[in-house]
Formats: C-alpha cells, structure tokens, sequence
C-alpha cells in the first residue's frame, strides 16, 4: 500500500517577502525567484540548502488571529542564535523548563506571529 509523504510547508501571511526573508536567514534556505507565470508578490518559495522541505509564503488577505495548530520546531546550534533570531524579529513567547528549571524550549513567533518552537543544544 502506498503512503502519502510530506512535500511543502506553507505559511500564509501579509507580507510574503518579509517572511521569506526571516525564515531564509533563519535556516539557511535559499529564496526562489519567482517564474514568469506566476504572480511573485502572491506566493515566495524557500528551497532547502540539502534536502529537507521547500517552505512557501502565501500572501492572504485576513491577519493571524488565533494560535496555530500546526508549527514548526528548530534546533539552534548554540545558546547565541536566540539572539541573532530576535534580530532577525523573532520573539520569545515562553521558556519552558523541566522540574529542575532547565530550559528544555522556548516557544516564539516569526514576525507575522506565527508560533514554531526553538530547542537549545543538549548539555
């Protein structure tokens, strides 16, 4: 029996080059010019650097009004790259920690608000 398997993530949002623009920096992705056909201030592609997902960025008409129910989890390589996403204009929702108060993720949102949690490196 065949399986459907994963091929995309799609944000909808306002402003698809901004957001384009954030998740290309944060991963590393590369931001696909638009083809001829299609109409570029609509949809923007991410291609990944080696494999993995293709992210696109939709432009809708109605602003974010409630939590997502689907979100996207990243691993930061180090304790410095909170930073460079909060200049990048991330923001940091929520820590959450263990019993014994260490930070086990944080949970942020791009800069349309969209939710995606940051896990920190193991120690």
């Amino acid at each position: 029996m065949a399986t459907s398997h994963l091929r995309d993530i799609c944000f909808d949002c306002a402003d698809p080059h901004r957001l384009a623009r954030f998740w290309a920096d944060v991963l590393g992705y590369t931001i696909r010019l638009p083809e001829p056909a299609t109409a570029p201030d609509v949809s923007i592609a991410l291609d990944p650097p080696a494999g993995g997902l293709r992210i696109w960025c939709n432009q809708v008409p109605e602003p974010k009004v409630v939590k997502n129910r689907v979100h996207v989890d990243i691993n930061l390589p180090d304790r410095a790259e909170m930073e460079r996403l909060q200049h990048l204009g991330a923001r940091a929702l929520k820590e959450i920690r263990d019993a014994e108060g260490r930070l086990l993720w944080t949970i942020m949102a791009d800069p349309e608000g969209n939710e995606f949690c940051a896990f920190p490196p193991r120690e």
